[in-house]
């Protein structure tokens, strides 16, 4: 990176860090990576509450790391894009190698 971003991008980068530390929109975000669900279906997958899931969605549009497709009356969530992915599995790879030392 070279140079230290300015304060407003470092403002954005920590914004989208501490989306991302909640265990719940983790979960969310996990398991939209390579394929979309619904709100049923990722009630199911993060055993939460409809409402939690919900709400946690919304926080993740607003954020822009989730986009929607509608069918119908459903609203498939996916990741936004590699960007997301690359993000997720860059601290997912970090995670798992770190508990093999």
């Amino acid at each position: 990176m070279g140079q230290l971003p300015n304060e407003k991008i470092l403002d954005e980068m920590q914004d989208l860090l501490s989306v991302a530390s909640d265990s719940t929109r983790l979960k969310i975000l996990m398991a939209i990576c390579d394929e979309e669900h619904n709100v049923t279906e990722l009630v199911s997958l993060v055993g939460a509450s409809q409402s939690l899931v919900s709400h946690q969605l919304e926080v993740l549009r607003r954020h822009r790391l989730v986009t929607t497709r509608k069918e119908g009356r459903k609203v498939y969530y996916v990741v936004s894009d590699d960007h997301v992915n690359a993000l997720l599995n860059v601290v997912y790879q970090h995670v798992i190698e770190k508990d093999r030392e």
